[in-house]
């Protein structure tokens, strides 16, 4: 049997046109922002913080991923249409795709089968343009700083040795990670290095997801911390005066993007950090705004349990006090194959010794969950070549530890095939939901903070700093900076910093390379082992597999 793509079954959708979509939120057409039929931006004004407290967030995650991912976006789209399809109003609310992943090796972000938002080509492409608008902020303070360094008069003293704010380009491009700048004469600047984060990982884009109104997004940008000047004094975005600058460039990104699923409900998209490199949800405002125009909302938190769902709990709901109800955690029959041992050729084929032995890893994301003072549920997200007898040892291994599992058909039936994950899920919500807890004090010592996310989520038995690490928790201090919140910077593919180490690592060691300071964002970000802020290309990227026809219709784009 042939199956449509996920660009075929999305162009093969007719759309509604987004004023009756705001209609269903009881939207007056003259507060949206059109961007066409299809697109429109939300006004803040909108948002009401008494309406947020009385409705329901749901947390979508999932266990460690393979590279493939496993499908968080789509379960999220199809948990919202199966909630509509039982008779709950519910909006869901994502992050914004990242160029780099879509024509990488990841795919687009916008769901998969009959489970996506439309119009998929615009989300997974340019939008509404909030990526590039975060783009140019990050390197119009780039710009100032490397004029203030060139311009005698009006110099801040800046010594450019210190100097830690990149650049950054929404392209997996690892050229351009560490780089030289300023040669060519003086006219052209002070030589120094350099090097470039892609922009999903920009402070900035951390700011925008974190900010509470536009005002605050304004006082944060000038929070940036940018270096030490030859006396070693701090240099903020604010000494640049750069902060109005940078905010009058966000002015549009800062409102949230309204959209609509295949089965014509709502979607609200804005924000797209990601998950291992920063911390992995959309915007505050986005997650408010579906809060106040909906009883139920799904929203998604990038990767593994152990990274964005721990970033979502202790630094998101932490700082705009929400109160997530349930955890929806989900899992692939492939990906427990892996962590059981299936090597990359056997992972489509059945084998309930490997799903026994990778299971463990699902048990971990479990443990973590209840940490938090939350009830989860594991959506297993089917797929064609998943067998009964595999399904079956994941519903009754998750009954042994209280939770329960239920088979996910989003991909292949949209809300027809997860209304009994709608049902569990309103179970949670109305039977079980307690209040919401973060396992750490953003007030603790930062050495406290890191080992409790690494001994309590990720199972290490302790975290080894290096020397870069030690003298940045002592630049930490000297700055006053030690009440943030922790970004951890990890691979995705394990809960260890080693990317090998699958299922549930025992024994490990966390190494702490560097930790970088993020002040507008009120973050500290740990980069652990090998882990990089601006990804490669794989060794086809999947840009090689698009195309487009004089009409300007595109295929090949997932």
């Amino acid at each position: 049997m042939k199956y449509l793509t996920d660009i075929e079954i999305a162009q093969n959708t007719k759309l509604k046109h987004i004023k009756k979509i705001a209609n269903k939120l009881n939207i007056d057409e003259d507060d949206l922002e059109l961007f066409g039929k299809y697109k429109a931006k939300l006004p803040l004004d909108l948002i009401d913080d008494k309406k947020v407290k009385q409705n329901n967030l749901i947390l979508v995650t999932a266990l460690t991923p393979t590279p493939a991912g496993e499908g968080k976006t789509t379960v999220s789209i199809g948990l919202t249409e199966g909630l509509n399809k039982i008779g709950k109003q519910a909006t869901v609310v994502l992050r914004e795709p990242s160029l780099g992943p879509v024509f990488g090796i990841k795919g687009g972000a916008a769901g998969g089968g009959y489970s996506q938002v439309v119009p998929m080509e615009d989300i997974n492409l340019h939008f509404t343009g909030d990526f590039n608008a975060v783009e140019k902020a990050n390197n119009l303070l780039s710009a100032l700083v490397d004029n203030n360094l060139q311009c005698v008069p009006c110099s801040l003293n800046l010594d450019p040795r210190t100097i830690v704010w990149k650049r950054v380009i929404d392209m997996n491009d690892r050229a351009l990670r560490n780089i030289t700048i300023g040669l060519g004469g003086t006219a052209n600047g002070i030589p120094r290095e350099d090097g470039f984060n892609i922009t999903p990982a920009s402070e900035v884009m951390a700011i925008l997801c974190m900010a509470s109104g536009f005002e605050d997004l304004k006082k944060r940008l000038g929070d940036i911390f940018i270096g030490f000047t030859f006396d070693k004094k701090p240099i903020f975005a604010r000494d640049l005066k750069a902060e109005n600058a940078m905010a009058i460039l966000l002015k549009d990104a800062i409102k949230p993007n309204l959209v609509q699923t295949l089965e014509k409900n709502p979607a609200i998209i804005h924000g797209g950090p990601f998950a291992n490199i920063a911390q992995g949800t959309n915007t505050i405002l986005a997650t408010k705004m579906g809060l106040t125009l909906s009883n139920y909302v799904v929203t998604e938190a990038g990767f593994g349990a152990d990274l964005g769902a721990e970033k979502f709990l202790n630094i998101k709901c932490a700082a705009a006090d929400l109160n997530p109800k349930c955890v929806v955690l989900v899992a692939t029959i492939r990906a427990l194959r892996h962590h059981g041992g299936a090597n990359k050729e056997e992972l489509n084929e059945a084998n309930l010794q490997y799903v026994k032995d990778g299971f463990p890893n699902i048990e971990k994301h479990i443990e973590n969950i209840r940490k938090f003072n939350i009830e989860p549920v594991v959506a297993v997200n089917a797929f064609t070549n998943d067998s009964e007898e595999e399904i079956k040892f994941v519903i009754d291994s998750c009954e042994k530890l209280g939770v329960q599992a239920v088979l996910s058909e989003g991909w292949a039936k949209g809300g027809d095939g997860t209304q009994d994950l709608a049902k569990a899920v309103v179970d949670i919500v109305e039977n079980k939901a307690t209040q919401f807890k973060p396992i750490y004090d953003w007030k603790s010592p930062v050495v406290d903070k890191i080992e409790k996310i690494a001994k309590e989520i990720y199972g290490a038995d302790g975290v080894d700093f290096d020397k870069k690490a030690k003298l940045n928790l002592k630049k930490i201090d000297r700055l006053g900076f030690n009440d943030f919140a922790i970004c951890m910077a990890k691979t995705q593919k394990s809960f260890s910093d080693n990317e090998l180490l699958r299922g549930r690592p025992e024994g490990f060691i966390v190494h702490v390379r560097e930790i970088e300071i993020a002040a507008g964002a009120r973050f500290l970000i740990p980069i652990l082992g090998k882990m990089m802020r601006m990804p490669g290309l794989p060794r086809i990227p999947a840009s090689e597999n698009m195309h487009i026809d004089k009409n300007g219709k595109i295929s090949g784009l997932s």
